[in-house]
């Protein structure tokens, strides 16, 4: 069986996250290949696809999600991915039972006595009758549970009933507060019934946007257990690699593994991006000393494939400042494309009649 190093995964997950250059494809199919964007941040999803495609432009994505062709709902790991409407209607029931068996580990101690069932049963017609904040719709029924906050009822209820926040929350150059209704009322359709061939679909998208990967990884990036028996149906079609630990290494029979050496530019990825997230072993993109970092939201410069440092923007006086932080000592020619990179980002940030934007590197 081969051994694939570091640097080959690195280059690989490159590849496969449209990363190693950028693409020239619609959004929509874009975020499909991707498996969905982390949309914790609602805007975010907007550098991750400005540093994965040619000639990106956020109207392009905000068109999707105000024509419903796009939504941002819980997913993988219990957090909020930006996904197509397709994809929402046939992942969702998938992570269902994920999300319930996660929020209830974290809130079952605030809500003493609440029965999810009947919960449900009187939260999902006030998402269905019109878009509501969590905590508004938990207030109406409030009353049925004398004691318990309603904000830990609202987020119960973001678990148990399937919403998507809908706009202007998540539209660039807009700001709208997080008012949700349900993914059928949203989408005029029903959820996907889940099955095995849904699972084991689902098992080879993520292989084909992250792969070769371990079931560990798998599991680490979506969050559902007893994927073993997806692989098991699914192996007499996979090919198989380890890793440098020695790990089993699952891929696509058609995935891409580049030369090793193949260049990679620096690219500005946004906070919480599954290219960094979506591994339990993360060495192929980030050192083991950074690795607590992709869980703070700090948004990662990636330098010859790995993850070099943070940046921020910020905009003052009509002036947008990009401001990276090294996390490494920089080369004098990496500075350079650096500088290059981040100076076409804030052209996204910052409208033509506005004064140029400004790149600062701090010294390590």
């Amino acid at each position: 069986m081969s051994v694939l190093d570091r640097q080959a995964l690195n280059r690989s997950l490159l590849a496969r996250q449209l990363l190693l250059q950028r693409h020239d494809m619609p959004v929509a199919d874009a975020v499909e290949h991707l498996v969905g964007l982390q949309a914790q941040e609602p805007l975010e999803p907007y550098v991750g696809l400005w540093s994965r495609l040619a000639g990106f432009q956020p109207p392009a994505l905000a068109e999707l999600l105000l024509s419903r062709r796009a939504v941002r709902t819980l997913l993988m790991r219990r957090t909020l991915h930006l996904v197509t409407a397709r994809d929402c209607l046939a992942l969702r029931p998938v992570h269902q039972a994920m999300l319930v068996k996660r929020m209830w580990s974290t809130l079952r101690r605030v809500l003493p006595g609440v029965d999810l069932d009947e919960l449900t049963k009187l939260g999902r017609p006030l998402f269905e009758e019109r878009p509501r904040m969590l905590t508004e719709a938990a207030r109406v029924i409030a009353d049925r549970w004398p004691g318990v906050e309603p904000r830990w009822l609202g987020d119960a209820l973001s678990t148990l009933v399937p919403l998507v926040q809908v706009p202007p929350r998540g539209v660039w150059g807009e700001r709208g507060a997080a008012y949700n209704t349900s993914v059928e009322a949203w989408l005029g359709a029903p959820l996907v019934p889940e099955s095995p061939a849904t699972v084991d679909a689902l098992v080879l998208r993520y292989l084909a946007a992250y792969g070769p990967a371990a079931v560990a990884d798998i599991r680490a990036w979506s969050g559902l257990s007893g994927l073993r028996e997806s692989v098991q149906r699914l192996r007499p079609s996979l090919r198989t690699f380890r890793d440098e630990r020695g790990r089993e290494l699952l891929d696509v029979p058609d995935g891409v593994l580049p030369d090793p050496e193949t260049p990679a530019p620096p690219r500005f990825l946004p906070a919480f991006d599954n290219a960094v997230l979506g591994y339990d072993d993360r060495s192929r993109v980030i050192d083991a000393e950074h690795r607590g970092l992709s869980v703070t939201g700090a948004r990662f410069l990636l330098v010859d494939g790995r993850v070099a440092g943070t940046w921020v923007v910020t905009v003052d006086d009509d002036r947008a400042t990009l401001r990276i932080t090294p996390l490494r000592t920089l080369t004098t020619g990496e500075r350079d494309e650096v500088v290059a990179e981040g100076e076409r980002l804030l052209a996204m940030f910052q409208p033509e009649s506005q004064r140029a934007g400004h790149v600062t590197i701090t010294d390590t």
